[in-house]
């Protein structure tokens, strides 16, 4: 990236389905610190500009507020002519609304492009910001040069890619990998992928399976009635004999609202069956997903998981090689061979987004 000692201030957002952080990002030498933050309901708003407003008056208020060389926003969903329409929330975020609103430089990312800025940043050995999943053979490979990749299931599932140059610069490039195919692998998820086919009247993307909605939807076919005993895999969870029907668990998690299920069925893998056998599948299709585009992109340089799911769950996934014995899967040999020498690593560091917002407002700023 190279030795830049001026200093500057960025106004940071990340503004996904669920929540909308903002955050002015102070930048010296090579370092990048979170001066000031608040956070947002995405879904209670009814655009960015007013909580930009009161963002700016309470650091004003405290101050923290100081002359803002530039302001970079990241969004889950495409940067298209200038504007992001949210891929799960009812409105769009505008560059020269913001900028016309408070006379700012504007720059609008995608949330997988922020995150891509910042695990470069990121140092692959302190376990406070990384955690290595181990392969089958217990090794856990460094990351190096050439391509990485970053995958994340959150609200939705989101997908980015960097290539990491010798002379130590990057470019972070975005995608909508997400919304890739559902690759299914057995009969039980053949048999969930024909009942969401059902459900929403097309070929179902990956998102639907591999996010905090992909949690519902796994969640909700293993209590329907296209679910069979005969299709159910081991699991933490054996069903009780005497049981009929659903455990009072899992009726109390259909009883909530679909936004609340994802942290349940994860907090009771290990006392329900049906919450057990659904994060047995959710695990099985990220990690499979992820050897998917593995395979397309050779990332010699990593692969980053990001998101919440990823990091409120990396023991179940580590636990057992229950991530890289599905990762690690491929019809081809050579491939096989690849996949158990690249790095795959869980970003623990929540505050990611907006330190890769900050950078990518810095590597924009650049002649």
């Amino acid at each position: 990236m190279g030795k830049i000692k001026a200093e500057h201030l960025f106004l940071a957002g990340d503004i996904g389905g669920t929540n909308t952080n903002l955050a002015l990002v102070r930048h010296e030498g090579l370092n990048f610190d979170i001066t000031f933050s608040m956070r947002f309901s995405t879904q209670a708003e009814q655009s960015l500009l007013n909580p930009i407003s009161r963002f700016l008056a309470q650091a004003e208020s405290k101050g923290f507020l100081g002359t803002i060389d530039s302001c970079c926003i990241s969004g889950a969903g495409p940067v298209t002519n200038g504007s992001i329409q949210l891929t799960n929330a009812p409105w769009s975020i505008r560059a020269a609304e913001i900028a016309e609103q408070f006379d700012l430089e504007v720059h609008l990312i995608n949330d997988f492009t922020a995150i891509s800025y910042a695990v470069v940043l990121l140092d692959p050995r302190d376990k406070k910001q990384i955690i290595h999943i181990p392969h089958t053979d217990g090794s856990a490979p460094m990351p190096g040069n050439g391509m990485a990749l970053v995958v994340g299931a959150g609200t939705g599932l989101g997908v980015g890619f960097i290539d990491k140059r010798s002379d130590g610069s990057y470019q972070a490039f975005p995608s909508e990998g997400g919304h890739s195919g559902l690759p299914c692998f057995d009969e039980l998820s053949e048999s969930f992928a024909s009942w969401l086919r059902r459900k929403i009247g097309t070929e179902p993307g990956a998102e639907l399976a591999i996010s905090g909605q992909g949690i519902v939807n796994i969640f909700d076919f293993l209590c329907s009635d296209q679910f069979g005993p005969t299709q159910a895999k081991p699991c933490a969870v054996s069903p009780d004999s005497g049981q009929s029907g659903l455990g009072p668990i899992a009726m109390q998690i259909l009883g909530k609202p679909e936004q609340e299920r994802p942290a349940l069925i994860a907090a009771n893998k290990e006392k329900d069956f049906h919450c057990a056998q659904c994060m047995e599948l959710f695990a099985n299709f990220y990690a499979r997903k992820i050897s998917n585009l593995a395979a397309l992109f050779l990332p010699i340089g990593g692969i980053y998981l990001a998101g919440g799911i990823s990091t409120k769950n990396e023991a179940f996934l580590i636990e057992g090689h229950r991530f890289t014995k599905a990762f690690e899967q491929n019809y081809a040999p050579h491939i096989r061979e690849f996949l158990t020498t690249v790095p795959v690593m869980i970003v623990r560091d929540y505050s990611i987004s907006l330190i890769g917002a900050a950078n990518a407002a810095l590597q924009l700023m650049r002649p």
